[in-house]
Parts: structure tokens; C-alpha cells; sequence
């Protein structure tokens, strides 16, 4: 098997965002013959790889990011005294009270359909070669092609599939000129999986690709995507399929599939080491400093801090500074009281297990090492004033007073911690710069450090395999078998021997507990509202500043206005 190193690069990406793929009546693609431009090995490398920047890119693009998250009971984008108030933009995806026009309806049909779009015309090229000696391809390479351009399609429609359930299926570009009606929920299922079972046995393992090979779908790859797809089962077509997806990890964790095994470093899984062979992360998307890092974009991860973190706090000067675009949802009310709804109040949840190593404040630790994972309380640093070395601490732009980072949302402005504020307004439209802890999933590294900005982002990783079976075995009624599973991630949250871990017969697990862990071990990996959704708490729950919804047609979102436009044949959701 021939070794790849999948470099994603952004510059393509600007024909894709300047218009819709969606719209097939425009023949943008048709007339364009395989032969005519497939002369070579270079060409077929790059037609194979070129669906794969779109999909780095989509992990955020056009607000896919912000809507999973936002509307869920563990991130909010508050509006800071003026700043994100954006017309109620975000506000509307945390009461679940979008509309047709709000641009993530059509935004994240594009981001998915560019996607399908892009893969089945490189699909169709790879079909259409029946000589590949003369382009200098081994069968088994163009074999591996096809296969990885099959479930990279497959994951595209598998999310589509979650966003809007209602979705039509397209296997053909070039010899079409219009779009298709939308398949039922039914046979939308059928199709993906059926997909991803033709595509494993093309599909290389990761040992086959070898170091090089982050960012390229393996067997592995295409199993974790049937095991997501058969979780929710009950959800999307009202048939549960727990016991196949029980089959599906066991077959992964038992190497089936090729051989991974979990990381013994709570923070592993984000690191720059996360590509190599030992690593847990079963698909990855490779990014660089000088390349693409779309992880690290303002469309997730790096608008998850206050504005001066980076460069102040941690020391990261490239990309000046950051923009509080995210942070977590508040625990305590203005008086430091705890909430008493189950939902929500993620810091909390960590909190319940005080000796979990990813409470500690996040710290860089110099030779590309840090410790914890979220920003609260003071963020101190140190700058130099006429030769003399002096300590200051982050302030925000809305006031010259240091920030106190904490677990509440309010206007708290330059109050002392401990101090009661008069004023005990606290939600979506009412948040100053001090409001939220926040998330620091993928390590901040200064700018001299060479391994800044180098994590892959981790799409698929062996934690997710765990703990899908450990729901199986709950669901089952084998709490000792969930427990089990869940403790062999679990434990490297802690210190050895730490009484932290659930007890081997299960007793502490609950609907709650294990909703509670999926987001511990998720939080900020967009798929909380997911879970929600399974679980049968999306629409009828109660968190921070959000009641119930009138009825579960939320569970779905709309097809955006402009989408509706397009294609005449669509019919929307129901509820919209």
C-alpha cells in the first residue's frame, strides 16, 4: 500500500464558498471527462484528495459548529454587553426558535452537499479509469480510492442525515441537471450503510497506511461510522440496532478492523502526537501552522477564549487575538448558588470528581507540554516595561479591570471575586467579559514552540468506540459491563488509584450519569446535541436559560430558505 501524507490546504476552498454545489441544474460539472484530464499518477492523487479539503473545512464552515453546539445545555455564544448580540443569531439557536433565513439552515445544507458533490465526481473519475497502469495506480490503490471516496460520501450524508433527516440522496453529478426529491428517513438509513458495508473490505487498515496516513479513512474509519449510525437508529427511523452496534465495536476494539489502542494521557488525543501510529484517533483531519488548521479557526476552537488569552496568557502571538465567540454554559446563578435542573452546567459535572486532571487551569508547561483544559479565575502573565519584568493579568476591551473568568453569566464587570453584585440578571442577553469558563480542548502552545497549531483534528477516536458499547451494555441492563468499559478511558483523567472511578459493579450509573460522561469525555466535539436528542431530553429538557420546547420538531432543523429555492422538489420539515 502506498503511504499519502494528506496535507489539507484552503486555497481551493473559495470556489466552494462563493456558491452553492447544490444547484446541479447549472451544469458546472457536466461534460468533463476522466480521460481529458486524468493523464497522469499526480492527477489522480489530486482528484482523490480534493473532497477531502471541503471536508476539513466543513467541520466548521458555515456555522455547522455553532448551531450543534449552541442549541445544546453545554456552550453558549452570549451577547457580551454588545458583542455577539449578531440580530439574536445566536440567541435564537439556544431557545430552539431559528427560522428559515437564519444562515446556518442553508449554510450547513451547502457545507454537506458541496461535500457529496465533490466526492461523487471524484468517485466517478476513479470509476471511469479502466487502465490505471497506464496513470501508474496499482489496482489495489484505485481499489482503496474508490472505497475511501464511498465513506467519506457516507459521512457526509450521515450528518446531513442528523441535521435535517429529511434529505435526497445523489450518486450522480455529471450526467444530471437537476436535483432530486428527498428519500424517507427509511431508505436515507439503507443507503449509508449500506455504503459503509461495501467499503470496508476496499478499505486499507491504518498499519497499511502507515505514519503518513492520518486523514485517510480505514476500515476502522468506516466500522466507527456504522456504530455512530446504528446508536441512533431509534432516533432516525424508530428502529433500535443496539445490539448491531454493540457487534460493530466489539469488532473494533477487538482489531478487526486493525489494531488502535487508547491513549494513557487525558490530552493525547489533541495533541501534535496525535498522528502517529499509537495514537487513538481512528480518523483525523492533519493540520499545520502553515497549512490548514481549521480546528483552530474562529469557527470553533480559537474564539473559545477571551480576546487577549492567546497571546498574553499563553504566549501565542500568530493569529493575534481571540474572540469570545464560545464558552461554557454557567453551573451557579450571580450568588455562586448551584442550579438545581440535571441538565447543563457542564463545569459542574467535572467538578462532581475533584481530583480530574482536566479541571486544572490551562497552563503551558514549556517543550509542547500543558496541562488542564479550561480558562477561569485570573489569567496572569508577564511583560517587560523599561527592562523591568512586571505581572498583569488579561483584561477584557469593555473596561480597564482585570478579568475574573468563572462559572456564571451576568454583568459582574470589575467585581472582586466572592463579591455580591446588585444586579441578579442572568442569560442569553445579559453576560459581561467575565461570563463563562472556557473550553480549551486543543493545546494553545507559544509561539516559539515548533508543535504549535500541529494537531490533527480528531474526528473519530477510540474513546467514542468505548463508550458507544458502554451505552449498549447500560442500555442492556449490564451496568458492570458499561462501567467497565467506560473506566478504561476514564482512569487516565486521574491520578493512580484514584477513587474517582465508577465501581466495578456499575451502581453509580444512571440515564443521567451516563449522559453526564458523554459530555465530560465530548464536551466542544459537536455532538452533544446528538446525544441530547437520543436520550430523549433535546426538546423536553430544561437548562441554563432554556425551557422545554412546545414539541420535538427542534430535533431536526429546517432546510434553509434558499435551499427551498433551488430545488422546487424539496418539501420541508415538518414544524417549519
Amino acid at each position: 500500500m502506498k503511504k499519502y501524507k494528506l496535507y489539507i490546504s484552503g486555497i481551493l476552498l473559495s470556489g466552494l464558498l462563493t456558491g452553492s454545489c447544490t444547484k446541479l441544474d447549472e451544469h458546472v460539472y457536466d461534460k468533463v471527462d476522466a480521460a481529458g484530464f486524468l493523464t497522469r499518477r499526480d492527477d489522480v492523487i489530486r482528484d482523490f484528495l480534493r473532497p477531502f479539503e471541503h471536508a476539513y473545512w466543513s467541520i466548521q464552515g458555515n456555522d455547522v459548529y455553532a448551531a450543534g453546539e449552541d442549541c445544546t445545555d453545554e456552550i453558549g455564544t452570549y451577547n457580551r454587553q454588545g458583542d455577539w448580540q449578531d440580530g439574536g443569531y445566536y440567541q435564537r439557536m439556544h431557545y430552539h426558535t431559528w427560522t428559515i433565513t437564519d444562515n446556518f439552515t442553508s449554510g450547513a445544507w451547502n457545507n454537506f452537499y458541496q461535500g457529496i458533490v465533490l466526492a461523487t465526481n471524484s468517485l466517478t473519475d476513479m470509476e471511469g479509469i479502466k487502465d490505471p497502469s497506464k496513470l501508474n495506480v496499482t489496482d489495489a490503490e484505485l481499489t482503496d480510492f474508490k472505497a475511501e471516496l464511498h465513506t467519506l460520501r457516507a459521512w457526509f450524508y450521515l450528518r446531513a442525515f442528523d441535521f435535517y433527516r429529511n434529505i435526497e440522496i445523489v450518486t450522480d453529478v455529471k450526467n444530471s441537471t437537476k436535483g432530486n426529491p428527498q428519500s424517507t428517513p427509511q431508505e436515507t438509513f439503507a443507503y449509508i450503510e449500506s455504503e459503509l458495508k461495501n467499503a470496508i473490505n476496499g478499505l486499507p487498515t491504518r498499519s497499511q497506511l502507515g505514519a503518513a496516513g492520518i486523514g485517510r479513512w480505514t476500515k476502522a474509519g468506516s466500522a466507527a461510522l456504522l456504530a455512530r449510525l446504528y446508536l441512533n437508529a431509534k432516533v432516525y427511523i424508530g428502529q433500535e440496532k443496539y445490539t448491531e452496534c454493540a457487534a460493530v465495536c466489539q469488532d473494533i476494539i477487538n482489531g478487526k478492523y486493525g489494531a488502535y489502542q487508547l491513549d494513557t494521557r487525558w490530552d493525547a488525543p489533541f495533541d501534535y502526537t496525535n498522528t502517529t501510529l499509537n495514537s487513538e484517533v481512528i480518523y483525523g483531519f492533519p493540520g499545520s501552522l502553515a497549512r490548514t488548521h481549521w480546528q483552530y479557526d474562529a469557527g470553533m476552537y480559537f474564539w473559545g477564549m477571551t480576546y487577549d488569552a492567546a497571546p498574553l496568557y499563553c504566549g501565542f502571538t500568530d493569529f493575534g487575538q481571540s474572540n469570545p465567540r464560545y464558552a461554557l454554559q454557567p453551573g451557579r446563578d450571580v450568588d455562586s448558588l448551584e442550579y438545581t435542573f440535571q441538565l447543563g452546567k457542564p463545569f459542574v459535572k467535572f467538578q462532581k470528581y475533584q481530583d480530574d486532571l482536566r479541571l486544572k487551569k490551562y497552563k503551558n508547561l514549556g517543550n509542547s507540554q500543558r496541562e488542564g483544559m479550561f480558562l477561569y479565575g485570573y489569567l496572569p502573565y508577564t511583560h517587560s516595561v523599561n527592562g523591568v519584568t512586571r505581572t498583569d493579568t488579561v483584561k477584557g476591551n469593555k473596561g480597564p479591570y482585570p478579568l475574573f473568568i468563572r462559572d456564571q453569566v451576568g454583568m459582574f464587570l470589575g467585581a472582586k471575586p466572592g463579591t455580591k453584585i446588585a444586579d441578579k440578571e442572568s442569560d442569553m442577553n445579559h453576560a459581561d467579559h467575565n461570563s463563562g469558563v472556557f473550553l480549551v480542548k486543543y493545546p494553545i502552545y507559544p509561539t516559539p514552540d515548533p508543535n504549535r497549531i500541529t494537531s490533527a483534528y480528531a474526528e473519530i477516536r477510540l474513546s467514542e468506540i468505548y463508550y458507544t458499547l458502554a451505552e449498549c451494555r447500560y442500555r442492556a441492563g449490564d451496568k458492570a459491563g458499561a462501567a467497565g468499559l467506560l473506566n478504561q478511558v476514564r482512569k487516565r483523567n486521574f491520578p493512580d488509584g484514584s477513587s474517582s472511578l465508577y465501581e466495578p459493579g456499575g451502581s453509580q450509573l444512571s440515564d443521567q450519569e451516563l449522559l453526564d460522561e458523554w459530555c465530560r469525555e465530548f464536551i466542544g466535539e459537536n455532538r452533544r446535541r446528538t446525544d441530547l436528542i437520543r436520550w430523549g431530553v433535546f426538546s423536553t429538557g430544561t437548562w441554563w436559560d432554556k425551557k422545554p420546547d412546545g414539541d420535538k420538531h427542534t430535533e431536526i432543523f429546517p432546510i434553509g430558505r434558499d435551499i427551498m429555492n433551488v430545488n422546487p422538489q424539496l418539501k420541508q420539515n415538518p414544524g417549519y
